[in-house]
């Protein structure tokens, strides 16, 4: 009887020295592999043939931690490579207004005449202040990009707000023979959202259609029932060169020739910006009529 329990022990004894073993090369598996990719940069996940004892639980534990590791460095990467490319797209459409400046500049220092000189003066401070805007849309779309951004949201009148910036307007629409088709309810449409951010955009989207449309524009401001409608429309000089599913992509320009003056980044920022305010934002062109199409959601008690 004791004979048997001794043998019986010795062989419970033998199982666990085995397991053990087979627990303690698994441990030294698992740190193998953590050691190795800690030294590279490798897509493998941590294996074990041993999920009793916790192994399995700590293995899953580990492959979501790198997982979201590798995600988290992957989105780094990305902003990197945005910002990196910001900063040449921009570099480059700086250097047309930047090498005109210097021309004007010998052509002031030459210019005997008060007239000439005035009028390169003006060209001058014009060009001044067209760098000054693509630098301040560089730094917008860039802060806009950063996970750490976030717009408080408030209740905003919509149609009080879009009726002051259309009148903010108005000597440079008649300055430039524009004539405006305006529809805003008389009774306020109220909404969620930023006033500057929102302000911004629409300044964005208006400033878009001015530089490359004709001589009109058309703004409506409707309700819906969960939303408000805001659509800012004009008649595109060059409608075959629009790509409506790319107008909202940073430095996407419609009219590479004519657009010397601008970062491009204008309807990115106002994307960004309507995302930023649980709003939508798309494009439409119909015929030669290019429309942009912001919806926002109205303001709940």
């Amino acid at each position: 009887m004791k004979t048997g329990i001794i043998v019986i022990l010795i062989i419970i004894i033998f199982i666990l020295a085995s397991v053990l073993m087979t627990y303690r090369r698994q441990i030294e598996k698992i740190c193998r592999q953590l050691s190795f990719l800690e030294k590279h940069d490798s897509n493998m996940m941590v294996t074990t043939d041993m999920r009793m004892g916790g192994l399995g639980a700590l293995t899953d534990v580990l492959n979501a931690r790198l997982d979201a590791q590798r995600k988290a460095q992957q989105k780094a990467d990305a902003r990197e490579r945005l910002i990196s490319d910001t900063y040449t797209n921009l570099s480059h459409d700086i250097r047309t207004p930047l090498t005109s400046l210097d021309g004007y500049f010998q052509l002031l220092k030459e210019s005997i005449s008060l007239e000439e000189k005035e009028r390169y003066i003006n060209i001058i401070q014009e060009r001044i202040g067209s760098l000054k805007e693509m630098l301040e849309e560089m730094f917008t779309f860039t802060k806009l990009r950063d996970d750490s951004f976030v717009l408080t949201l408030e209740p905003v009148d919509s149609c009080r707000l879009l009726t002051e910036l259309i009148l903010s307007y108005y000597d440079e629409w008649l300055n430039r023979g524009i004539q405006p088709e305006i529809h805003i309810p008389e009774t306020p449409v109220m909404i969620t959202a930023h006033p500057l951010a929102l302000k911004r955009t629409i300044q964005n989207v208006i400033k878009n259609g001015m530089d490359h449309g004709e001589k009109e524009i058309r703004i409506e401001l409707k309700q819906d029932k969960t939303e408000a409608v805001l659509i800012i429309s004009n008649h595109a000089a060059h409608p075959e060169d629009i790509d409506t599913d790319r107008v909202f992509d940073r430095f996407y320009k419609a009219d590479q020739a004519r657009s010397k003056t601008s970062s491009g980044l204008g309807l990115s920022i106002a994307r960004e910006f309507v995302q930023h305010m649980d709003g939508n934002i798309r494009a439409e062109l119909h015929g030669s009529t290019f429309s942009v199409i912001i919806t926002m959601p109205l303001y709940q008690k």
